[in-house]
């Protein structure tokens, strides 16, 4: 059996206690993090290791961030940091090849911060819908060289009104309209699944909760942390599940931990 799980920290530096007491309790094969917010040279690299990962990492100063760990002695290699022919100063992607420590078949992992976008119609919804469309097109190459893959992150869209609290009194706004949907769609054409819908899940099942206005205590959210798998992966597939309680600790990120177990195959 391996677990895969995608959590965004909102800044590694505040959430590394969080980061190594979730770990110690789960102990998952691969864990995809975003929102780093530090320099590649800040990167707790030791204070993981003691934890028993391994990971490989892109940071930015300030903002963005992505790392891959891998519980140790499992692997990564082939590492790809963000997408390849798409100029970008910002870190939203690492990618790499995963041995696990059970053993098996490698997998192919990418974790990925997609930008948030602010709103329809400025300059970051536009470079929103460039990136996606580099996504697309660097993700169906990944796949024709690795069968076996797992895309995991903030994915920042809601596939549907069921990601979201009030789908009619924020229809078309940002992680909403329907050109961020249409582009989530277009990359699961190429071979992809949305793991948390492969199974039956609670109605308001969310992933993200502003700090603001009790919108977590209220359930106000969105689920917009997502793992997808691959048409090979999808029959290995055993249970997809949010976990929430990380959100209730103090000074919680205002995301929650997602995560997929498949069986060994």
């Amino acid at each position: 059996m391996l677990k895969f799980a995608t959590w965004n920290v909102n800044s590694l530096s505040v959430r590394l206690p969080h980061v190594v007491d979730w770990l110690a309790a789960h102990p998952v094969d691969v864990l995809a993090l975003q929102e780093l917010k530090l320099p590649d040279d800040k990167f707790p690299l030791a204070a993981l290791a003691q934890a028993g990962y391994g990971a490989a990492w892109l940071g930015q100063k300030t903002y963005n961030g992505v790392a891959l760990l891998v519980r140790a002695p499992g692997t990564l290699a082939d590492v790809q940091r963000n997408i390849p022919g798409f100029e970008d100063d910002q870190a939203r992607v690492i990618a790499a090849t995963v041995q696990p420590a059970a053993g098996g078949a490698p997998l192919r992992v990418v974790g990925a911060y997609f930008p948030n976008g602010q709103a329809p119609g400025s300059d970051k919804f536009a470079y929103k819908m460039r990136w996606l469309q580099a996504l697309r097109g660097w993700i169906a190459q990944e796949l024709q060289r690795h069968p076996r893959l797992v895309l995991m992150g903030d994915f920042n869209i809601t596939v549907d009104d069921a990601d979201v609290w009030d789908p009619v009194g924020l229809r078309e706004t940002i992680h909403c309209t329907s050109e961020e949907r249409a582009q989530l769609q277009a990359l699961m054409a190429l071979g992809l699944h949305d793991a948390f819908r492969l199974f039956p899940q609670p109605p308001q099942s969310f992933t993200w909760w502003d700090y603001r206005q009790l919108a977590f205590p209220k359930n106000r959210g969105l689920r917009i942390d997502h793992i997808w798998i691959s048409d090979a992966l999808r029959p290995l597939a055993q249970a997809c599940t949010i976990d929430r309680a990380p959100r209730k600790w103090p000074q919680p990120s205002d995301h929650a931990p997602v995560v997929l177990t498949l069986a060994d195959g």
